[in-house]
């Protein structure tokens, strides 16, 4: 079947191509009436806008690509949410793209984005990556870059993270206000500035307390249950376990609890748990769990915002970091005092 075409249009409505074009286009220069009668006449012949086409003719294609290491994690997946409850209203189109935590995918992406002319890319950065150059180029075609939560550190790319140095020191500050002595820290990749941080913001508030760092107290793992389980199985068989985690992810943190009772320890009578990001399922369970609040659509709203910034700003560059506040989220699982 033989696609219509703006010439298809200006036949059927006996006026010309430009016209059509400038009505299909939203121009000023075109009243209400003919720009609702070409729209409907479109609709009726089944008209397509060729989107790249119109990106290279105007220079904006009104597309923002989006890209999380996985859509399906609730952290993730309000900040998209986030993201499109900023950019919808202003006319824009998310496309979103998930990395799997795989540094070439992610190289594969920014390209497939480029190449569809989209007018910015939003990105958390995965696990593997180390390179900077697909993100040199994005820069260099002058397209905006935004990290947000993981980012890298380049001239010209802007970001929008949380504090994490603040939200570990609170949660490890937290703990030992509850009588803690002993505190382990349960950490993810390290080669990620995040978990850098968390790790930095723990270290801190152990010190400012006058309590000595342990290096056996930090343990890796990846953000599974599993991962937590085991985690917290090899620091209960240290010569001098401890009495409680700080776990850079929840559901590290809830693997640690399910082995703590497991064990016959009692939560938080002989052993305190928090964990980070504050999951939905943190709160709803029946032993609920203390986490750091990430607020991922205050995050998301707050990267498209500096996106549009950007896009205002007529061809001056700007760079922008912003960075949030984080809340932490005290429950049941670190509340040995009650209070």
């Amino acid at each position: 079947m033989k696609k219509t075409t703006i010439y298809d249009i200006a036949k059927e409505l006996n006026i010309t191509a430009a016209t059509v074009s400038r009505a299909l286009n939203n121009n000023p220069r075109i009243s209400e009436d003919t720009k609702k009668l070409v729209q409907e006449t479109a609709q009726r012949l089944n008209y397509k806008q060729n989107r790249v086409a119109q990106a290279l003719k105007s220079g904006k294609s009104n597309n923002v690509g989006v890209v999380v290491p996985y859509i399906n994690r609730n952290f993730f997946s309000n900040i998209i949410r986030g993201i499109e409850e900023e950019l919808n209203p202003k006319g824009y189109h998310v496309i979103i793209s998930q990395t799997h935590e795989k540094a070439n995918k992610e190289i594969d992406i920014v390209q497939n984005l480029l190449n569809a002319q989209v007018d910015g890319i939003l990105i958390s950065i995965s696990r593997q990556t180390s390179s900077d150059e697909h993100f040199v180029q994005v820069l260099e075609k002058n397209v905006p870059l935004i990290f947000f939560d993981r980012k890298k550190e380049i001239k010209g790319g802007s970001s929008v993270t949380l504090d994490d140095f603040d939200g570990a020191y609170q949660a490890t500050k937290h703990l030992i206000e509850q009588g803690c002595q002993k505190i382990a820290h349960m950490t993810i990749d390290l080669s990620l500035l995040i978990y850098q941080n968390r790790l930095a913001g723990y270290k801190k508030a152990l010190t400012d307390h006058g309590m000595t760092f342990k290096p056996e107290y930090v343990i890796g793992l990846q953000s599974e249950i599993v991962a937590g389980k085991d985690a917290a199985q090899k620091l209960m068989e240290l010569p001098e376990p401890p009495d409680a985690i700080f776990s850079s992810t929840d559901l590290g943190a809830l693997g640690a609890i399910q082995y703590l009772k497991e064990i016959g320890l009692k939560i938080p009578d002989d052993f305190c748990v928090v964990g980070f990001s504050n999951e939905p399922f943190t709160q709803f369970m029946e032993l609920p769990i203390t986490s750091v609040d990430q607020a991922p659509l205050t995050m998301g709203k707050t990267a498209a915002k500096v996106f549009l910034e950007q896009m205002d700003s007529e061809g001056v560059k700007i760079e922008k970091n912003v960075v949030l506040n984080p809340t932490l989220e005290i429950r049941k699982s670190s509340l040995k005092k009650g209070k």
